[in-house]
This record gives structure tokens, C-alpha cells and sequence, in this order.
């Protein structure tokens, strides 16, 4: 029982940042009503980013995180400014091509940068856990929870108390609406992905700590996120944060009780049960 009990808490832990990553795909849909093909490569950014950041300084990803948030938003900032706002009228299957070839640039600039080669970061406590009872709970990962659940927290306060945060909702909710009372969409739009990019660039620092990592890793992690908000219910942020945690969790009982290569089936497996039962997905748009 105590190692069932231990599985939940560490899919628990690892949802969190599941979750944070879903975020952040979920903001740019939610407020753009456009799919992010490149959410994964800039996940990996973010990952590389705080192993080039950790090399050069010594410093934890953790700590390191917030400058790579910072990039991550510029980059996304601009990257909706200077290319997206420009496909918002086109037809859907061309926001898809040109997003897709942004993904195939990010991936292969990482390859030719970084190489193939798995890399990760090692910190003072990779290996210490916390003892309670019975139960050894891996330090990284509550730290790294922690972080991801405490920037979940900020950005669910920043969009329902900041006055940015009202001004975006405004344009999800009714974009006539925003215009008729003079918001600026487009730069509104790019702080939107901007967001999200400076979520995933978080939850990149972190997965550092956690996993060795390659570009290829990228399509995967695209993938998951899609999984997670469409189990949440697209557009809704609580929703991704739940359908982070519920991934986490089927993912860590399905590593024990079968082969951790079969996680993915069991991730796919819940997809569909939601698609049969409750297509909007398990939480309304927020």
C-alpha cells in the first residue's frame, strides 16, 4: 500500500509540471484561437537553455528559470507580433503549415547547435529524498512541483486581477467587443503567447532536472500537451492544470504495474474515454 501511495505522490508531482506545460498551450489557444505546433521544441529551448545557463554559472535551473521565462517571452512575443498576427484571417491548414515549419526550424537549429547526444543537469540533491514514514518522496521533484504549481497560481491571479490580465479575457471572450472599446488585439495577442512561451520555458528549466533530453523529445512533448488540454477542455487553464495531474498520475501507476514504455498507451487510452464521454473536455473554458 505505502508503494501505491508513494507511485500517486510522485505522478502528483510530476502532473504539476505537466500541468505547467499544458498552460501554456492552453493560454495561446484559449485567448489566439490558434494551435501551437512549436509548443514542444520550445519546451526544449527552455530545456537547453537552463543546461547552457547552469554550465556557465553554476547556478540551479530552478533559480535560472526566470531569465529563461523572460527570453521565452520576448521570443514568443515577437514571434506572434511579427508572424502569427499576420495568419489570424488565413484558413486554419496554413496557421498548421507555417507553425509546423517554425516547429522543424526550432528542432533542427537545436540538432545542429546541440547535437543528438541526451543531456540533463545534476544538482546538489539529484539523488536525496525526503523521508516520511515509509514514504520516499524524490526531492527534485517537489521542488520542481512546487515552482510549476507557484506559477500556475501567478498566472490564474495575473489573468483575473491584473488589468492586462482582464484586457486578454476580454478579447477571448468577445474580440468585436475589445476593439469597439479601443484594446490593442495584436499586442494583446502577442503578450498572450509570449505567456505561454514564458510557461514552457519554466517547465523546460525544470524537466532539466528530471530527464535527459534530446530535440527529438520535442514532437513528443507537443503531443502530451495536445493530450492534456484536450482532456481538460480546450481553452480552459484549470483544465489543463487537471489534465496535467490526471496524466501524471495514470502515467505513474501505468510505469508500475506494466512497462514504463506502455505510459503513452495509457495516456491515449484516457484520451479517447474523454473523447467518448465528455468531448468539451472535463472542464469547461475558463
Amino acid at each position: 500500500m505505502m508503494v501505491l501511495v508513494n507511485i500517486g505522490i510522485n505522478g502528483v508531482l510530476m502532473g504539476l509540471i505537466y500541468g505547467l506545460m499544458a498552460l501554456g498551450l492552453s493560454v495561446v489557444f484559449g485567448v489566439i484561437r490558434v494551435v501551437n505546433f512549436a509548443h514542444g521544441e520550445m519546451m526544449v529551448l527552455g530545456v537547453y537553455g537552463a543546461i547552457v545557463l547552469h554550465q556557465l554559472t553554476g547556478l540551479d535551473p530552478i533559480l535560472l528559470s526566470p531569465i529563461l521565462a523572460a527570453v521565452l517571452f520576448f521570443f514568443g512575443y515577437g514571434l506572434q507580433r511579427g508572424l502569427i498576427n499576420r495568419l489570424l484571417e488565413k484558413p486554419e491548414h496554413v496557421q498548421f503549415i507555417v507553425l509546423a515549419s517554425v516547429a522543424l526550424i526550432l528542432m533542427n537549429l537545436q540538432l545542429m547547435i546541440f547535437g543528438p547526444e541526451a543531456k540533463a543537469v545534476s544538482v546538489s540533491y539529484s539523488l536525496e529524498t525526503f523521508e516520511i514514514g515509509a514514504l520516499l518522496i524524490d526531492k527534485t521533484r517537489v521542488y520542481t512541483a512546487g515552482v510549476a504549481l507557484f506559477v500556475a497560481i501567478t498566472l490564474f491571479a495575473f489573468f483575473k486581477y491584473s488589468l492586462t490580465g482582464k484586457k486578454i479575457r476580454a478579447c477571448a471572450d468577445n474580440l468585436l467587443g475589445a476593439k469597439v472599446v479601443g484594446l490593442n488585439h495584436k499586442h494583446l495577442y502577442a503578450v498572450s503567447f509570449g505567456i505561454g512561451a514564458g510557461c514552457v520555458a519554466i517547465a523546460g528549466s525544470l524537466l532539466s532536472l528530471l530527464f535527459n533530453v534530446t530535440p527529438h523529445l520535442a514532437p513528443e512533448l507537443t503531443l502530451l500537451g495536445f493530450v492534456i488540454v484536450i482532456i481538460g477542455g480546450l481553452g480552459s487553464m484549470a483544465g489543463a492544470l487537471f489534465g496535467g495531474l490526471l496524466i501524471g498520475v495514470v502515467q505513474a501507476y501505468a510505469g508500475y504495474f506494466t512497462e514504463p514504455s506502455l505510459k503513452s498507451l495509457f495516456s491515449f487510452g484516457l484520451l479517447i474515454v474523454v473523447l467518448m464521454f465528455r468531448p468539451q473536455g472535463l472542464l469547461k473554458q475558463s
